[in-house]
């Protein structure tokens, strides 16, 4: 029923505005969840709905909701904003003629999902039967469709698993929390995989290390480095931060500001949110922002491309019903030629960096970062003997990728929207609290 609520709301929209912009999403989300070793819920949760962009007499009105069934009350609310909204500077996407094929894939039941949740837990407790194990899954479905008064008619629809395995282990006052994830686009998701690198990391951290504050060789691995990195070049290379005058590349394009190996792309044809267009009905397109170094430019959504006088680059997307804004489909950073193994056999002394405490403390627009480690290791000898407590890593995004070793050999999916190999830099800053 999605097509007719949409060509409805368009033409009353239509009718009392210079053009219109209607967004709608259908969503599914089956969450399988085990805490403590024990299933604790298994709910469905669903959300449909519409949000609708119009330009009145060049100002832009905006309004949502999940009623379908009052979609005259929308338009009157969209056009009621428009009276005291932004003046606009852009149109509305146009001439676009899309349908996503639909997935094939068929997801595991909800029961196949329970009794390999429960055989993860055994299998954990093999290893360590004190470890309390969370396990969770997600079955997401979902459907976006964009239509506007310029001829755009877009759908597309994706299928993702997700699944999460972690573990709380406590020795007196001695928290030690781990966990591993993947998520997965028309695949079945890679428990086995997880498994393994749990307890990998779980016999890195059964002793204690330390670490005099300094400056040391660190290794990030995908993960950390999707937290504390890419959070940082998606921030500075956002349009919306080059026209607010906020970040330290605006006059960088053209320079080589990094190291020479070091290459940052978005290709939207790859991984899990992959997409031929983005929220606004602009098409997707592969970029090279950095290249060898050198900063070739950045994202646009059509707002801020059209204030800075550039074209969206489709990178307008929407968190559920709200207004698009600029956002990356993917974070992609080209592998170098190292070796986990390689990399951990070079340090004398180090840190491998596997886990952060949230966002940490970084100043993203000037492209710094100081993350308290949730789990980490130290290297000694090219050998890890242990795991490190109260250790702080701090530094730069420039300081970093002109001290790199070199970048790992196996970039990983982080997320589904950061694809990333090891990153390991040959000194940053280490601050530890005996």
């Amino acid at each position: 029923m999605s097509e007719p609520t949409v060509e409805k709301l368009l033409k009353l929209a239509g009718e009392k505005a210079d053009s219109a912009e209607v967004y709608y999403l259908s969503s599914q989300d089956t969450p399988i969840a085990f805490e403590n070793n024990r299933l604790k819920s298994l709910q469905t949760k669903a959300l449909e709905g519409v949000a609708l962009r119009v330009i009145c007499n060049g100002k832009l009105g905006f309004a949502s909701s999940t009623d379908l069934t009052r979609l005259e009350e929308l338009v009157d609310a969209a056009v009621q904003t428009s009276e005291i909204g932004d003046a606009v500077e852009f149109e509305f996407a146009r001439d676009l003629h899309v349908e996503s094929p639909q997935s094939q894939y068929v997801p595991p039941t909800t029961q196949a999902l329970v009794d390999l949740g429960r055989d993860r837990i055994e299998r954990i407790h093999e290893y360590n039967p004190d470890i309390l194990v969370d396990v969770s899954f997600h079955v997401r479905r979902g459907t976006v469709e964009i239509a506007t008064t310029h001829d755009v008619r877009a759908r597309r629809s994706n299928q993702i698993v997700t699944a999460s395995l972690g573990g709380n282990l406590v020795k007196g006052e001695d928290f030690l929390q781990i966990y591993t994830y993947d998520v997965a686009r028309d695949r079945p998701v890679d428990t086995d995989r997880l498994l393994a690198e749990l307890i990998q990391k779980y016999q890195w951290a059964e002793r204690r290390a330390q670490v005099k504050s300094g400056s040391f060789p660190v290794l990030f691995v995908p993960r950390a480095a999707a937290s504390t990195l890419g959070g940082l070049f998606d921030t500075i290379l956002s349009g919306q931060a080059v026209v607010q005058n906020a970040s330290p590349l605006i006059d960088k394009v053209g320079e080589r500001v990094f190291d020479e190996r070091f290459t940052l792309f978005e290709d939207p044809t790859l991984g899990p949110s992959a997409c031929e267009f983005d929220d606004e009905g602009t098409p997707t397109q592969t970029k090279v922002l950095i290249d060898k170094g050198v900063v070739n430019g950045f994202y646009w959504d059509r707002r801020w491309a059209s204030r800075a006088g550039c074209v969206s680059t489709g990178n307008g997307f929407r968190g559920g019903l709200s207004r698009p804004g600029p956002d990356l489909t993917n974070l992609c950073v080209a592998p170098g030629g190292l070796s986990t193994e390689a990399a951990i056999a070079s340090m004398e002394e180090g840190i491998i960096v596997e886990q952060v405490l949230g966002a940490g403390q970084s100043n993203q627009l000037a492209g710094e970062f100081s993350v308290n480690l949730d789990l980490g290791y130290k290297v000694e000898k090219g050998q890890i003997v242990g795991r490190l407590k109260n250790t702080m890593v701090a530094g730069s995004i420039f300081e970093a990728f002109n001290n790199l070793v070199d970048l790992g050999d196996t970039p990983q999916w982080i997320g589904g929207g950061a694809y990333l190999p090891n990153m390991l830099f040959a000194e940053l800053g280490v601050a530890a609290r005996q």
